[in-house]
């Protein structure tokens, strides 16, 4: 099998592809023949050393793929091999083959593509889980998403207006979020803007009658996080779900205060390792707003498995406005 190997984090460049042996599903697990897999944003930061934690080396990174199932160890009852399936792990999918537990393969709707299939995955998960889980929306609720021309940006951006939400998509690539929520019903919000702490606000309040928002799905971190803060309605939702700009953000507990704030924080993967069935009964709704035509797959370019240096560095120079994914023609 063709795999990408991590034989020590560093540089992008100081990574490669390898053919190693082919990979033997044990008792609970599933092998799947990979056909795509989605390039996330932590998983660069784990080839570079810059994450919580690093597997075992030399390791394979990559966190959800889709393909099909070609073998099952003893004990898995509910998955086959033929099956058609999503995978969520910690690492191990940049490659033509990969192992997951039972519980953490979900079927694939009838029609839905391998490529679009990764490119909601884990991106559609975590806008999910901030938006329902942590920040308890309801329909009516109004809500704010920064980042939203990127993967998890432009999934709570969908999920939310598809369920009944006012939604203020924060971007500051206007031209951008326009183009990639074409279609979605929403107000825009200018990241660019000069002043950013008092214009953020002064856009929420002008597309919400001077209400403020009711969930923030904050993607961002630094500047952004601290404006959208002023930007919220009483007993508002702030949900913390990364730092792609960079500076990690401390938070004013008189802000927490005078509104009756909530600041919470989502880390998706340990709703995988804990409550995979909360994960299974998450897919289970998004098939059915896919299928109905509701979330659309934030697909931006697809590369072969070899090219994957490229899919890095695209998310590391922050041109990605949309998902990456390896596929294993």
């Amino acid at each position: 099998m063709l795999a990408v190997q991590v034989r020590k984090p560093g540089p992008i460049d100081s990574h490669c592809t390898e053919d190693i042996p082919n990979l033997t599903p044990g008792a609970g697990q599933v092998l799947v023949d990979v056909q795509a897999a989605a390039v996330n944003y932590p998983d660069l930061l784990v080839v570079t050393g810059r994450y919580q934690t690093v597997p075992p080396l030399p390791f394979t990174p990559g966190k959800d793929a889709a393909g099909v199932v070609r073998a099952v160890g003893a004990g898995v009852n509910r998955v086959k091999p033929g099956d058609r399936v999503l995978l969520h792990v910690e690492y191990g999918t940049f490659a033509t083959q990969a192992l997951a537990r039972e519980d953490q393969c979900l079927p694939l709707p009838a029609g839905m593509n391998f490529v679009d299939a990764v490119s909601l995955g884990l991106a559609a998960q975590t806008a999910w889980f901030a938006l329902l889980e942590r920040g308890a929306f309801e329909p009516g609720d109004r809500v704010l998403v920064t980042g939203a021309s990127g993967a998890v940006g432009q999934a709570a951006v969908q999920i939310a207006s598809a369920l009944g939400g006012t939604v203020l998509a924060a971007a500051s690539n206007l031209e951008r979020a326009r183009s990639v929520l074409a279609g979605t019903q929403c107000h825009f919000i200018d990241l660019s803007a000069p002043d950013l702490r008092n214009s953020l606000r002064d856009q929420v309040h002008a597309a919400t009658g001077g209400q403020g928002v009711d969930v923030v799905i904050e993607t961002l971190g630094g500047d952004a996080f601290d404006a959208a803060l002023r930007a919220m309605a009483w007993c508002g939702r702030i949900v913390a779900v990364g730092f792609a700009a960079g500076r990690i953000p401390d938070i004013k507990a008189g802000h927490l205060l005078v509104k009756n704030i909530a600041a919470l924080g989502l880390q998706w993967t340990d709703y995988r390792d804990r409550q995979p069935q909360r994960v299974a009964r998450a897919h289970a709704a998004l098939s059915a707003l896919w299928e109905r035509g509701a979330l659309r797959a934030p697909v931006m370019k697809t590369l072969p498995l070899r090219e994957f240096a490229e899919a890095f560095r695209l998310i590391d120079t922050r041109q990605a406005s949309g998902r990456l994914v390896l596929t294993m023609d």
